[in-house]
């Protein structure tokens, strides 16, 4: 829930958590992913925002100059304060849940959006359990 309003492009928050890395021994299907193998595991309360097909934040993630791994919640439009934040966990296919946010954009599935149309076509039911 946003405690205040917050600008559209204004940061809500910088996210705590650790980086792993493919090999590390952590299997976490929520991490965020990074680059290819590289994985932040969010452990303050921004894991806790849901998903949405139409949300109103999103994430940016990379890593900075000296290599350490970021991420931050940022407002996609204007939020008002008592708001519910959520943001497109845009999975890949192979981890992709069914997805009941309720939104008229709902896409039936947490998915990354570029991925729907192979599920859909049948492609890669295989790969997501259809």
């Amino acid at each position: 829930m946003a405690t205040r309003n917050f600008a559209a492009h204004e940061v809500i928050a910088e996210v705590e958590g650790v980086a792993w890395r493919d090999g590390d021994g952590i299997d976490d299907k929520y991490s965020l992913w990074i680059a290819d193998g590289l994985y932040f595991d969010m452990m303050d309360q921004t894991r806790w925002i849901n998903h949405s097909c139409d949300p109103n934040a999103s994430l940016r993630t990379g890593t900075d100059a000296n290599g350490e791994v970021f991420a931050r919640v940022v407002a996609r439009r204007a939020i008002k304060a008592g708001e519910e934040l959520s943001y497109d966990y845009a999975f890949p296919a192979h981890l992709a849940e069914p997805c009941r946010c309720g939104s008229p954009k709902c896409r039936g599935m947490i998915i990354d959006e570029d991925e729907l149309p192979a599920v859909k076509n049948g492609t890669k039911k295989a790969a997501v359990g259809l």
